[in-house]
């Protein structure tokens, strides 16, 4: 039986244990379109689920990586055809069923989008779960009315992934941007991805008042916990919040004030289950919308065999930006 290169997750008694090995495809899951990956992202919850941080991995064993891009080799789903280029993001992948970070990938039809007209499958992995993430944060606050007219716009956990990609991307579309982070050497980074202003986090991470001074209209949030409920007690009335991220905690410490006494709304961002056509448009407009300069500001490339020492530095915070994996 032919064998693959991948990271494989496994699971003893001694623990939870990481390897870069041979993967045989009968291990494979089942499926109805068999994909050779060209590249995928690392993100977050990669670094969680190769370090057991916290237990995002569901069965053993399993290979990590939430999203990929590739071209079709095989397909019984009438929908796609051999030589399709495709991207994956969420459904479960890297956590219930093998993922990306490997030479193969056998999954259901229905997971899977064409790549963009306009984006090379680096570039779709640049901007990955991401970006695709923070695109429909966008989105929703664009729903609900919000305009760059209706006040200034702030991003958490600004110099990650989702936070890189929400800055450049509010930007363009006419924000007032404020960047928050807690590294002072990315300020000029910052700045080059379109914010405005940058504001030190550590502002947003004491206790949280019922309400605050007034500061700004929307909200892209990465971050949750104390940090979530300082930007829901500064939110204007009528303003909004997009929730995507729990990298600063699962809690949240707010009261109802923001909500009844402003009208402040709070909306979560599930990018993991999303149906079709709304993640059609998403990666649509991400094609169209995104400053692919900024992108490639934004992005560091890194081979597979490498992925396996990166995710220590990634938890850390002592990266920004996106991190694309070359399969080869």
């Amino acid at each position: 039986m032919a064998t693959f290169k991948a990271w494989v997750v496994e699971k003893s008694e001694g623990g939870q244990s990481l390897s870069f090995q041979d993967f045989d495809e009968s291990g494979l899951m089942d499926g109805d379109v068999t994909v050779r990956i060209t590249h995928s992202g690392l993100n977050y919850k990669d670094d969680l689920a190769m370090t057991s941080k916290m237990p995002v991995v569901r069965r053993f064993p399993m290979i990590p990586g939430i999203d990929f891009c590739g071209v079709i080799e095989g397909s019984n789903d009438p929908a796609w055809k051999s030589g399709d280029t495709v991207v994956l993001t969420g459904w479960g992948v890297g956590e219930t069923h093998l993922g990306g970070f490997a030479e193969r990938a056998r999954v259901k039809g229905g997971w899977l989008v064409p790549l963009p007209d306009g984006l090379s499958p680096a570039q779709a992995m640049a901007i990955g779960t991401a970006g695709y993430t923070a695109m429909l944060s966008m989105i929703v606050l664009e729903k609900h009315g919000l305009t760059p007219q209706t006040g200034p716009a702030i991003v958490t956990g600004a110099s990650g992934g989702v936070g890189s990609v929400a800055v450049s991307l509010l930007k363009r579309a006419g924000w007032h941007v404020i960047a928050a982070t807690g590294r002072e050497g990315e300020t000029d980074y910052l700045k080059r991805l379109g914010a405005a202003e940058i504001l030190d986090r550590a502002e947003l991470a004491g206790d949280p008042k019922p309400l605050a001074k007034e500061r700004w209209a929307a909200g892209i949030d990465a971050v949750g916990s104390k940090t979530l409920a300082n930007l829901l007690a500064m939110t204007k009335g009528g303003g909004a919040i997009a929730a995507c991220g729990n990298a600063g905690g699962m809690d949240l410490p707010s009261s109802v004030a923001p909500f009844i006494l402003r009208g402040v709304s709070l909306i979560g961002i599930n990018s993991v289950t999303t149906p079709q056509q709304p993640r059609r448009e998403a990666w649509a407009r991400l094609a169209k919308e995104l400053d692919l300069d900024a992108l490639a500001e934004m992005t560091e490339t890194v081979g597979l065999k490498d992925v396996g020492d990166l995710a220590e530095t990634i938890l850390a915070g002592q990266t920004r930006g996106r991190t694309v994996v070359e399969i080869g």
